[in-house]
């Protein structure tokens, strides 16, 4: 079992910045991929990044590329979405999530374990 809790969300307006968290407890979090995906409001989740086991490799979704940065400390079970240039395109509820077995980056049927989510809102 691997329990994930997002925080950091919150409200900001166009152009600002906000660090996700995601805490990771159980199994080993250095021995798997950790994604971050999203949802608004009346759309399907969609893949924002991903970050490998290591830190050292990292995917985003076209929509955030320049933008979003992901990174992890295996120390800490951590792992961060640092978003800046915020859009109210951006407004969704963010979630982070565990892929044990390796499989697809950006589908989320292929991740084993998720967080609850955590409201980001841009303001315009």
């Amino acid at each position: 079992q691997v329990q994930l809790v997002e925080s950091g969300g919150g409200l900001v307006q166009a152009g600002g910045s906000l660090r996700l968290s995601c805490a990771a407890s159980g199994r080993t979090f250095s021995r798997y991929r950790m994604g971050w995906f999203r949802q608004a409001p009346g759309k399907e989740r969609e893949f924002v990044g991903t970050v490998d086991w290591s830190g050292g490799t990292t995917y985003y979704a076209d929509s955030v590329k320049g933008r979003f940065t992901i990174s992890r400390d295996n120390a800490k079970n951590t792992v961060y979405l640092q978003m800046n240039s915020l859009k109210p395109e951006d407004t969704a509820v963010y979630y982070c999530a565990a892929d044990l077995v390796g499989g697809r980056y950006w589908y989320s049927s292929d991740y084993d374990y998720w967080g609850q989510g955590t409201q980001v809102t841009v303001s315009s």
